[in-house]
């Protein structure tokens, strides 16, 4: 982290040009603050790092309850990301308690002279600047940065402790069979439905019939059995040998269910988001970061590892894993498995020759020849930057931040064209890509493929002729015919 020097302090500009404000009566200012320590957040929500902040800020807030106002300065990366419906959405996915501030059109960005994200800002009770640093970690710079400013500003009797109002995001939600569904998984007669924002995995029938709920409905860590164990807000999900596998994204584990014995367990990862590289090694003993999807490959479990921007691969007989596919670096590199490059991988579905990725953060669908071949190529997409809602054919195609993959019977790959709220379908010969269902809007709609509507669906699976996809901003399971793009709504029943 830096921070400015006393000799020559910078006045932080005022917060202007904010299009909404969100978990608040009304819009904030620095002079209403007077008094506080302010820390701007500058994020953008479907960045992974952005993402990992979140827990510092809580931390930060719990440590200074009545010094320290957070304020999330969201200036979206997305087209998508920049409607405020769809910030409040992210808000109550996780559940965000401060303030935040739409810079849609990125003028406090600009104001500030910010140029990554994430990005923090302290500003003392005065209006100063007095520090920032960019990236994640950094929590004990800034708790001691905020101790200082506040005691030498205790000393001078210029601090605020007054409470400030709230009117939260996550008041207004109103309960539902899932919450912000992640993932799906279907097999010839069972669905298995990572229920994120519950942080229980689901298990019902091909109707939406509910068989079984397994975790305590809590976030937390603890194995044991059905009941108690606990997860925090899982994602995808993988069977071997009759047991399910789960990507616990936010403990950062892979974690096992046993359907004999009932139990749940840890089989990898330590709880501690890992640093930028790991070597791998026994799974228990490996931090891992932000593990999001999963897949088998004979003997092998693959793990789409968004925060590390890898693939990885486990051995689950001897309890091994390491990285398999990407260097770290954030970017589209395609090329051995060594020198490829990845962006927030979300995704992924395997054939016996192939496994497709969906690059998220580049907006590309890539795939890998797996072994003895290990060659990264992308099938179609575009960039960092270059995204967007365009059918087409390989580098012509445009998605926008696609979060799942599915294999069909006819060899085509079904696409969760998350942000463009589509579900779209490619040809890996030729990489055309065609829109199955959706018309592009958010919202909640049956009926044929171009009329239908989905708001974010974030995880795709196919069994027979049907695409099961979790529908995550409409809390729901939806079907959508492979052939025909006929979309429909599970209803959710308990047996």
């Amino acid at each position: 982290m830096t921070t400015t020097q006393s000799t020559s302090p910078i006045r932080a500009p005022e917060l202007s040009g904010a299009i909404a404000w969100l978990n608040v009566p009304a819009p904030l200012s620095l002079k209403a603050l007077r008094g506080k320590v302010v820390l701007l957040d500058f994020w953008t929500y479907g960045c992974i790092n952005c993402i990992h902040i979140l827990p510092d800020l809580k931390k930060l807030e719990a440590r200074f309850p009545s010094e320290l106002v957070v304020i999330g300065v969201h200036a979206a990366k997305f087209d998508n990301e920049k409607a405020t419906e769809n910030i409040r959405q992210i808000i109550r996915r996780y559940d965000i308690t401060h303030p935040v501030a739409n810079d849609a059109e990125f003028r406090i960005w600009r104001a500030y002279t910010v140029h990554a994200w994430p990005s923090r800002v302290i500003i003392d009770p005065a209006g100063y600047i007095v520090g920032a640093a960019s990236g994640e970690g950094n929590y004990e710079g800034f708790e001691q940065a905020i101790e200082a400013v506040v005691r030498v500003f205790d000393e001078r009797g210029q601090i605020d402790r007054t409470p400030r109002p709230a009117r939260l995001e996550v008041d207004d939600v109103a309960e539902t069979p899932f919450k912000f569904p992640g993932k799906v998984l279907a097999t010839a007669d069972r669905l298995f439905v990572s229920d994120s924002n519950h942080h229980q995995i689901v298990v019902t029938g091909h109707d939406g019939r509910e068989f079984e709920r397994i975790g305590a409905g809590r976030a937390g860590r603890a194995d044991g059995g059905f009941a108690e164990a606990e997860f925090h807000k899982p994602q995808g999900l993988a069977l071997v040998d009759g047991q399910l596998w789960v990507a616990d994204t936010e403990n950062h584990l892979l974690r096992r269910i046993d359907f004999d014995a009932r139990q749940v367990t840890t089989d990898a990862g330590t709880g501690e988001q890992c640093a930028w590289k790991e070597d791998g090694g026994k799974a228990t003993s490996v931090a891992l970061n932000s593990p999001w999807d999963l897949a088998v490959h004979g003997p092998i479990l693959f793990v789409a590892m968004a925060g590390a921007h890898q693939i990885w691969m486990m051995d689950v007989a001897r309890g091994i894993l390491w990285p398999y596919a990407g260097s770290g670096q954030e970017a589209r590199i395609d090329g051995t498995i060594e020198e490829a490059a990845f962006a927030q991988p979300s995704g992924l579905a395997v054939t016996n020759a192939d496994m497709f990725v969906a690059d998220a953060e580049s907006n590309l669908v890539r795939a890998i020849a797996l072994p003895p071949v290990n060659t990264v190529r992308t099938l179609a997409g575009g960039d960092l930057f270059e995204f967007g809602d365009v059918d087409g054919r390989g580098d012509v195609v445009r998605l926008q931040h696609p979060l799942g993959v599915a294999t069909l019977p006819n060899g085509r790959v079904a696409i969760a064209d998350t942000y463009n709220h589509k579900i779209k379908t490619l040809d890996p010969q030729t990489g055309q890509v065609n829109t199955l269902a959706g018309t592009g809007r958010p919202g909640h709609n049956d009926g044929p493929g171009r009329k239908a509507q989905f708001y974010e669906p974030g995880g795709i699976s196919v069994s027979g002729n049907t695409i099961f996809v979790a529908d995550t901003n409409n809390h729901c399971i939806r079907t959508v015919d492979a052939g025909t793009g006929a979309t429909s709504t599970l209803g959710a029943t308990r047996t």
